[in-house]
């Protein structure tokens, strides 16, 4: 492209911040990759702990972190409980079809900090107000306790016949389970009762649980299998000890995705130190 003529005294003209950024966007860093390209991988790493999408609990042990207790109801519900303690089934209005499957919570009241007691196999579930669920002797809900006794823990079961559903067992061997309204019968808008004075395993007792993906332990296995597997030439050349060819980046790659990176790495640094010498 043919510039304008310039002439001496001629006021330079400023370059806008914008066409610099842009600039640097497209200016290889130093191990080749583009800087934009080098700030969508940092964000993409920096996502793996950041991410608030909801999924549903497939086994016990993924029980962790905030997670949505849905309730078998017909018009598909959460637990929930208000500032006063009182524990009761809210209606989910974040839901595609119907599907508790895509239930998300639209209030803090919905949500519940699951926890494992450590050495055991019960579980805790404290509310937003920070006082934990808990189930008296006769199976009424409540969340007024700021400790945990034995009414505060349950014991979180799969359900055999159903995959991704699960029973909430109380320490007196009995179920969370929810009950129909007295005043049901008059308005089928009237919310369920939710009790912990079950005493069998039915439909009513079987609940999905949601949770935030970034505390799944599979999904985050694999987040961090893959942040394992990224890794920038420079960095294995400087690993290294001098420049490598485009096969050895390659095997080291494999390497570090597969586990012996550190035996790969020593293979190739005695082959140059063997070549050096030849």
């Amino acid at each position: 492209m043919v510039k304008p003529l310039t002439f001496k005294g001629d006021k330079k003209p400023k370059k806008r911040k914008r066409d610099r950024d842009a600039a640097a966007a497209d200016r290889p860093d130093a191990d080749g990759a583009p800087a934009t390209k080098q700030l969508q991988r940092a964000g993409d790493e920096h996502g793996a702990d950041d991410d608030d999408s909801w999924v549903s609990a497939d086994a016990a042990a993924d029980v962790v972190g905030p997670v949505m207790i849905v309730l078998p109801t017909d018009r598909p519900s959460a637990l929930a409980c208000d500032p006063g303690g009182k524990v009761f089934a809210m209606p989910i209005e974040n839901i595609v079809d119907g599907n508790p499957t895509s239930a998300e919570p639209h209030d803090v009241r919905q949500v519940w900090v699951a926890n494992r007691i450590a050495g055991t196999d019960s579980y805790r579930f404290k509310g937003h107000h920070g006082r934990y669920l808990a189930c008296d002797k006769i199976g009424l809900l409540s969340a007024t306790s700021e400790a945990v006794s034995p009414l505060e823990c349950f014991t979180v079961i799969a359900t055999a016949d159903t995959p991704g559903t699960f029973q909430l067992q109380t320490l007196r061997d009995t179920f969370l389970a929810i009950k129909a309204s007295p005043s049901s019968s008059s308005s089928s808008a009237a919310p369920a009762e939710v009790r912990g004075d079950a005493d069998a395993i039915t439909f009513a007792t079987t609940f999905r649980i949601r949770m935030q993906a970034r505390f799944k332990p599979k999904l985050r296995a694999s987040k961090e299998e893959k942040a394992l597997a990224r890794i920038s030439r420079r960095e294995l050349e400087e690993a290294a000890g001098r420049r490598l060819g485009e096969d050895e980046v390659r095997v080291l790659k494999r390497a570090r995705r597969e586990g012996d990176f550190h035996e790969k790495l020593l293979d190739i640094k005695v082959k140059g130190k063997h070549d050096k010498f030849a």
